[in-house]
């Protein structure tokens, strides 16, 4: 008994919702019997007879309860009006569909962002940070070596246009400005001579036909530079052909005809030249000592 009780307004519910249903599915005759007088009692009578012919049992409460509610659209789904919580929760709701590309441009994006930071920001940040000490420790030991003033001077100027742009964040600048310091720096640390280069099958000498000049000769000395234990050295040079500056390890020294058919007339003797060395770089100083007549022009390339 107590079952029964409890069920029967659920029974009762669905009751009246199958009562809506029938009358939303009788939208025609809703309508025409909703809009007479008498229209309710028409309307019972015509559900009575409905139910009847399916050998359905419904009370009349129940039968006024559905006609109150189709009136009162009590069963009828309302839609929530749009609203900023509607749309995120249809967004929510759609996650399946959007969440794997959206996850997959954002590793992208982390990929991105991670590879950029480690190969520029962070060097940069590197850089910025080692740069001041860098200029410092260049300057410092110009100034301890180098046996010329003007060199000083230059590297002096240099410093303070690489702090000056630090300041300004300039870093391309004060970078570039850093590395001509170490460059000088050790540039007056090198220590070689510079001979003539006397090798089986190789040219001690050439002589060119200058390039706007078809009637004229120069003359050059191939040459190298060999350090304190007797290792090549590779130098920056600039051919004078060209004006195209390279890294070379023997070059021509231009020297005048009589110095070029000296030194050929020395080696032809015996094979060997005698007095191969023709200048020498000293530490302190940026420029070389030539024991031979010279300008100091040179080719890195015949």
């Amino acid at each position: 008994m107590a079952e029964d009780k409890a069920s029967a307004p659920l029974e009762d519910l669905m009751m009246a919702m199958d009562v809506v249903d029938n009358l939303r599915h009788e939208d025609a005759m809703v309508a025409r019997e909703l809009d007479g007088e008498g229209r309710r009692e028409r309307l019972l009578k015509r559900l009575r007879d409905m139910y009847s012919a399916q050998g359905i049992e419904v009370s009349e409460r129940i039968l006024e309860e559905g006609i109150l509610a189709l009136e009162q659209e009590r069963f009828q789904y309302q839609p929530v009006e749009s609203s900023w919580r509607t749309r995120l929760a249809h967004i929510w709701v759609s996650r399946a569909r959007w969440s794997k590309p959206l996850i997959f441009l954002m590793l992208v994006g982390i990929l991105f962002c991670a590879v950029y930071f480690f190969k520029e920001v962070l060097p940069q940040q590197q850089l910025r940070s080692q740069l001041p000490e860098q200029i410092d420790v260049s300057l410092n030991a110009i100034v301890s070596n180098a046996k010329n003033e003007s060199v000083i001077e230059r590297a002096t100027r240099l410093a303070d246009d690489a702090r000056s742009s630090l300041q300004q964040d300039d870093l391309v600048r004060a970078e570039q400005s850093a590395l001509q310091l170490k460059q000088i720096q050790s540039r007056l640390a090198q220590v070689y001579r510079i001979r003539i280069v006397s090798k089986a099958n190789q040219n001690s000498g050439v002589w060119r036909r200058p390039p706007n000049n078809s009637g004229a000769r120069n003359y050059y000395l191939i040459v190298e530079a060999v350090d304190t234990d007797n290792n090549v050295v590779a130098l920056e040079l600039v051919n004078e052909e060209n004006n195209k500056q390279s890294l070379k390890k023997v070059w021509g020294l231009r020297v005048n005809e009589q110095t070029f058919h000296a030194v050929a007339a020395d080696k032809l003797d015996d094979g060997i030249i005698q007095d191969n060395v023709v200048g020498e770089k000293k530490a302190g100083f940026l420029k070389h000592d030539y024991v031979i007549e010279t300008n100091g022009a040179t080719i890195t390339e015949w």
